[in-house]
């Protein structure tokens, strides 16, 4: 009886500090990525390189915004994506992004029944929020 009651326990305390880590995700993040690496980027003082993957489900919207820095996308697996007020169009896996910075991107809603999945490649200005949401 005992040890299942510190077995439960355990694992409650397992789910609190998994739930605290989502919540502990700035708000100027995108929630679907999942940071791989993150290093400082040599004879660059206050710049760094950040690599991670992302997925997006149908009906996620990936919110118009800027990077404080260069942002490169590769296409692991491409989807339907939809801006407010055009057609859908298909983001094909195999293509590579480049976002300039402070250049607005993104601003659509993944569409269909594919999710899209993405590896990006942040060189950005070290402490600063990683995205700049805009309207």
């Amino acid at each position: 009886m005992k040890a299942s009651i510190l077995a439960i326990g355990g694992v409650l305390l397992f789910g609190l500090g998994v739930a605290a880590g989502q919540l502990a995700k700035p708000a100027t993040d995108s929630p679907q990525r999942v940071e791989q690496k993150r290093t400082d980027l040599t004879g660059a003082p206050g710049m760094e390189v950040i690599a991670s993957v992302a997925e997006y489900k149908p009906g996620d919207t990936i919110r118009a915004h800027t990077h404080h820095g260069v942002e490169t996308a590769y296409v692991l697996q491409g989807a339907r994506v939809q801006l407010p007020g055009k057609e859908p169009t298909a983001l094909l896996t195999g293509t590579t992004l480049l976002n300039l910075r402070d250049v607005k991107h993104a601003g659509f809603t993944i569409v269909g029944d594919t999710p899209l999945k993405l590896f990006t490649v942040h060189i950005v200005d070290k402490d600063k929020p990683l995205y700049d949401y805009v309207q």
